[in-house]
């Protein structure tokens, strides 16, 4: 389903937001979005439906899917501190929104069958096909039963055309690429009944552009989109590595650290300069920074199963086993974990459900050894770019590969990320996240109430626990047996023969147990309801 290589600010660390979860809080922010974007802001009924086998049936009320889209139908940004009053503004707006369970055919677990009304187009409805992919990443499917591919990155142009009986879409878009070498990629698709063009471009595309078809077809309706991603999509992108063999030859070769290596591959993927990259990662270190800082302060949110504890372990005051770094790497990861729970801004790191291994970690060591943030943030593109190696043959959504492809791919990173802060090579970072997977292949996704809390907190500790000790195990000479290329294919191969009730459908597990049941009946909302 990917149209471009990975970038480490769009798919691997971030997006910075608010929500539980990256897979249904932010992507569907960014959904919402892009329907906004097609109405014009000027939406009056979203049918939005799920079906029953899928993740989002289960859990879309309460891992903010709902809130999510509507926000962004709002307008909202990904750290709006509205978004926890979405479906308050809407209602107060006269906006209607229905969730409903239906039985469909859905290809990804995570599908939004979205129907949405307007008086003020030529077009009065619109039925839309998005699935959210992992990480708060996206794609747009089908229009009105035609097929299409939008994921945010480009500035899209989208024209709905009446074919005519000679209508030839692979001559119309040679005839468009060849009139238009701006046009970084055109798709012309179909149904039975109609047509659409599908222009990506890097900037607006301009009227010619639709004079142009005009001139050979009949233009219905056309619509606009910007990009919703930190870093836009090109095409003809030649990047120096994509997997973990030929990053190992690009360090020998060169002679560079793993953190070099990250930001070699992100010039060329996104365009920007060395100091653009820096920079965008010292925002999002400062972000992580402070989420552990509001975690630590106490947070107060009703809908959520645990209060505040990371103060807890922090200002305790007699002996706790594994001395001043495991308490501060716990009491970091519990910290971010209920920033989250309380719709405060954290960083997906990969996602949300796992947003606090990697930099609760991370930060402790760097204390710990007295790291400047200069190192810190070598780390953290060390671990950025093992996200890239791991999302380029696998996935981070629990819903296709259990809690393994979210916290078991952060603690990965965040080992590599440790060596990286320790001085170590990039072939011992390599094999530190190869060890920190191999220890991790079988994790289950089984939220306690559909919550995104536990056993999240406890196995974001874990991702941290491992990662540091697998980085130990690195950096003292241990033999990682597999290769990290190995062990992402057995590590994905693991994810995906899970059943799907392990895969954060909160139909097995900790899921279920009375508990868990007895969570869910307190804090959930009656499914398949229209909220507003």
């Amino acid at each position: 389903m990917r149209n471009v290589p990975p970038s480490i600010f769009n798919d691997v660390i971030g997006p910075v937001m608010r929500g539980p979860s990256s897979s249904h809080t932010a992507a569907a922010v960014r959904i919402g979005s892009i329907i906004r974007q097609f109405l014009n802001g000027k939406g009056r009924r979203l049918l939005v439906e799920f079906e029953p086998k899928g993740s989002l049936a289960s859990t879309y009320s309460s891992q903010g899917s709902d809130l999510g889209l509507v926000g962004g139908f709002l307008g909202m940004e990904l750290t709006d501190a509205r978004l926890v009053r979405a479906l308050e503004i809407a209602r107060n707006s006269g906006i209607e929104v229905i969730f409903k369970i239906t039985e469909y055919e859905a290809a990804h677990p995570n599908t939004y069958r979205i129907t949405v009304e307007t008086d003020e187009l030529d077009i009065a409805e619109y039925r839309l096909t998005f699935i959210s992919t992992g990480g708060g990443m996206f794609e747009l499917t089908n229009i009105n039963g035609t097929p299409i591919s939008v994921s945010g990155g480009y500035y899209e142009a989208i024209y709905f055309i009446n074919p005519g009986s000679d209508f030839n879409p692979a001559w119309l878009e040679n005839y468009i690429i060849e009139k238009h070498p701006e046009v970084e990629a055109c798709r012309v698709s179909t149904n039975r009944q109609s047509a659409l063009i599908n222009v990506k471009t890097l900037q607006p595309a301009g009227t010619h552009i639709l004079d142009n078809i005009n001139s050979v077809t009949n233009i219905i309706q056309s619509v606009q989109l910007t990009p919703v991603l930190p870093v836009c999509s090109r095409k003809d992108l030649k990047l120096p590595f994509s997997n973990a063999s030929e990053l190992l030859k690009n360090a020998s070769a060169e002679n560079k650290e793993l953190w070099e290596l990250a930001l070699s591959y992100e010039c060329q993927r996104s365009a920007l300069s060395q100091r653009q990259i820096m920079a965008m990662g010292s925002a999002i270190l400062k972000v992580m920074k402070s989420s552990i800082e509001e975690g630590l302060s106490g947070t107060l949110y009703n809908d959520r199963i645990l209060g505040p504890q990371a103060f807890k372990i922090e200002n305790h005051s007699s002996i706790l086993l594994g001395g001043t770094l495991v308490k501060k790497l716990i009491a970091n990861v519990t910290a971010i974990m209920e920033t989250k729970s309380a719709m405060g801004v954290i960083v997906a790191a990969p996602t949300a459900g796992s947003c606090a291994g990697l930099p609760g970690t991370l930060l402790a060591v760097a204390e710990d050894i007295g790291c400047d943030d200069e190192t810190t943030l070598k780390g953290l593109l060390a671990a950025g770019i093992i996200g890239i190696l791991i999302v380029n043959q696998s996935t981070f959504a629990a819903e296709e590969g259990g809690c393994q492809a979210e916290c078991g791919s952060g603690s990965a990173m965040a080992a590599a990320g440790l060596v990286q802060m320790a001085g170590g090579t990039a072939e011992k970072a390599l094999a530190a996240a190869s060890i920190a997977m191999q220890n991790i292949i079988g994790m289950v996704c089984d939220p306690v109430a559909n919550r995104v809390e536990v056993p999240c907190l406890g196995k974001n500790i874990l991702a941290g626990m491992n990662a540091l000790a697998s980085a130990n195990m690195a950096l003292s000479g241990y033999d990682q047996v597999i290769p990290l290329d190995e062990t992402i294919a057995a590590f994905d191969q693991a994810g995906r023969m899970m059943p799907a009730e392990l895969r954060c459908t909160g139909k097995a597990g900790l899921s279920v147990t009375p508990t868990s049941l007895l969570l869910h009946k307190k804090l959930n909302k009656p499914e398949g309801k229209s909220y507003i």
